[in-house]
């Protein structure tokens, strides 16, 4: 199992990167947590791994830290959440702002995430109820370590447009939430990181 890559970032393509190490292209996705503080393309970054095997993919998911990546494979134990839906989740919300939320036992912030549906929240929140001081702990003592597509380079709208949707935000509500949040924003980061926000409005 690959726990951990580190290598040159070779694209950054929200919430997708590619990790060169030792010549051979890893692809990974990401939470928009762990984007926000990615290097910039062809400089060094160091990930920890989750990989899920399927029949017909093996795929890799990278975390800026042992919080992110523990909180994730704490989702992908309750009923209902798969990797999609958890990595939506720890995009929307900060692994504190989550963390908070479980404690709290806050339905609504967590329906506000595309795809989460009012039964799966009270699901996840009282699966997780318990396990949030564990998590936490587990994750700190771990501690923390720490793109251009071919073809025409796509704007920054498109690109905070193409990761709102792999996100699972319909197009109606990416438009609404990029023009109304984040028409300001200097960089795509900034852009995605504003529409979340103002997603939890």
């Amino acid at each position: 199992m690959i726990g951990r890559i580190a290598g040159t970032l070779l694209e950054k393509h929200p919430p997708a990167l590619v990790v060169d190490v030792a010549g051979v292209g890893y692809e990974l996705e990401v939470p928009m947590s762990t984007y926000y503080t990615l290097p910039k393309v062809g400089e060094g970054v160091a990930l920890l791994v989750h990989m899920v095997v399927r029949e017909d993919a093996m795929l890799l998911f990278g975390f800026g830290s042992a919080l992110e990546r523990s909180l994730f494979r704490a989702l992908l134990r309750v009923n209902g959440v798969g990797a999609k839906m958890a990595l939506s989740i720890l995009s929307g919300l900060s692994p504190d702002e989550f963390l908070s939320c479980v404690a709290r036992k806050d339905v609504p912030t967590l329906v506000r995430v595309p795809g989460v549906g009012k039964k799966t929240a009270e699901r996840l929140l009282v699966e997780l109820q318990d396990k949030v001081d564990g998590i936490g702990g587990a994750a700190l003592a771990g501690g923390q370590s720490s793109g251009g597509l071919l073809g025409a380079e796509p704007t920054m709208r498109e690109q905070a447009e193409e990761a709102l949707a792999a996100l699972g935000y319909r197009p109606i509500e990416i438009k609404r939430l990029l023009d109304k949040h984040a028409g300001d924003a200097e960089s795509v980061e900034a852009m995605i990181r504003d529409a979340l926000r103002g997603a939890r409005v």
